[in-house]
């Protein structure tokens, strides 16, 4: 059974911060994802702050076996349906991995 991993990260550093942007220039969602993805076992896509629903509508999350969240700078911008809809899917079982 494949693990369907989600990977969302704010974008923020990578889009304001020179140095950041030229470690993690695909964002370091994205390099979190690739991490994953060497593990034959695990299906890891990204989602960002800025995307609609912040890339986590409710249909993503109903396909999601685990949610690994970077946050660190702007946890306030995130909507709170968002939220919601996140913690009401770990209470459901869904995985959460949180990174700062």
């Amino acid at each position: 059974m494949t693990i369907r991993a989600v990977v969302w990260g704010e974008n923020i550093h990578e889009r304001t911060n020179e140095v950041v942007a030229s470690i993690y220039p695909e964002g370091m969602h994205t390099t979190i994802a690739n991490a994953l993805k060497a593990d034959p076992g695990i299906s890891a896509s990204t989602a960002t702050l800025e995307q609609p629903e912040h890339g986590l509508p409710e249909s993503r999350l109903a396909e999601t076996d685990v949610l690994v969240w970077w946050g660190h700078k702007d946890h306030g911008a995130v909507a709170d349906e968002v939220v919601e809809r996140v913690a009401r899917r770990v209470w459901e079982g869904m995985g959460l991995i949180v990174l700062h």
